[in-house]
């Protein structure tokens, strides 16, 4: 990856943003307004782990641009609508990703989801309670984390209740996206946004 790709961009706004956020109109607009936003309610959480689901292997630009045509097709994303939700015909409509892992994974997530109210808790509290003691302060790309201790037993726990598509990965990616963390690099508008790690 060259340097100009690793490090924070100025827009022509005067804001400077991580590379993947400094270009794309859509990319810059989930940056600038919800990436790195505390997420605290089940459903929220439930439609992040979802689309992460979904991103696995493809781009995050991608999963955005299909975002409302999924939310309408998982009734957004309320888990006990989803749990009752036949995803055959969903695998005949070019608006979503049509891979029937994928969107079998919600239904089997939003199981899951459901079941961990038995144990006194939501997904939300579940998810947060793994957040660290410390969040990264990165000044280049290179320099941000894709797993962690904490996504790494995530994932193992979620694994564990009957989760799927919850690598420890694509966990790191969910605890950064809904605020667990802050991977936001050092020098951006954002860094410190969610008011989490001040």
């Amino acid at each position: 990856m060259t340097q100009q790709k690793l490090h924070p961009v100025i827009g022509t706004d005067g804001l400077t943003r991580p590379p993947w956020a400094a270009s794309d109109p859509l990319l810059r607009e989930y940056y600038d307004t919800e990436w790195g936003m505390t997420v605290r309610d089940e459903q929220g959480m439930f439609e992040r782990l979802c689309l992460e689901a979904f991103q696995v292997g493809l781009s995050w630009r991608l999963i955005l641009s299909k975002r409302e045509a999924l939310r309408k097709a998982f009734c957004g994303f309320v888990p006990e609508t989803v749990a009752s939700l036949d995803i055959e015909p969903l695998l005949a409509d070019a608006t979503l990703i049509r891979n029937r892992r994928k969107l079998q994974a919600c239904v089997t997530n939003a199981h899951a989801t459901l079941a961990l109210r038995a144990e006194g808790t939501d997904l939300a509290e579940f998810i947060w309670s793994y957040q660290p003691a410390t969040t990264p302060e990165p000044k280049s790309m290179d320099e941000v984390p894709t797993t962690s201790p904490e996504s790494v037993q995530l994932a193992k726990d979620l694994k564990a209740r009957g989760f799927t598509f919850v690598g420890p990965v694509t966990m790191y990616a969910l605890m950064e996206s809904v605020g667990i963390v802050d991977t936001n690099l050092v020098g951006t508008w954002r860094r410190g946004a969610s008011g989490v790690w001040v």
